[in-house]
């Protein structure tokens, strides 16, 4: 089983990087509740009935990585609503010089599960589109 993995650079320092990751409702959902600044906070991210999770900051490493585990989660598409339960995902913000590299992996959504096709489709747009556009322009493009 192969967990979901993606990655993207950006002629960015590391620092803009881990910023950009961390302004969750600017690349991934403008309806995002609590907070994420500090090991153990926690927050919710919603896509109106379509998709919930809540999740808990596990690791933040400023400038090197940030790591979330999924506490909770529903998707209107899926049988099984726990497929994301207790998956982590997680960046690796990697100092190319010129260059910052991000290494996303969503451990546990695996090809098995229901939700992989859809879910691999959402975490490539958002790892292809969003955040780096708001990591170079300041604007991402978050789900409503």
């Amino acid at each position: 089983m192969s967990d979901y993995t993606d990655s993207f650079v950006v002629d960015r320092s590391p620092q803009d990087v881990f910023a950009a990751i961390n302004d969750v409702r600017g690349w991934w959902g403008e309806d995002v509740h609590g907070s994420n600044d500090k090991v153990g906070d926690e927050f919710t991210y919603r896509v109106q009935d379509i998709h919930y999770s809540k999740l808990r900051v596990i690791e933040l490493d400023p400038d090197r990585k940030v790591v979330w585990l999924v506490l909770e989660n529903h998707m209107n598409f899926v049988q099984d609503q726990n497929e994301w339960v207790g998956t982590r995902i997680s960046f690796e913000i990697v100092d190319q010089g010129k260059q910052t590299e991000v290494r996303f992996t969503h451990q546990g959504l695996v090809p098995q599960y229901e939700c992989f096709d859809v879910c691999s489709d959402a975490w490539g747009s958002l790892m292809h589109h969003s955040l780096p556009s708001l990591i170079t322009s300041g604007t991402g493009h978050p789900y409503k």
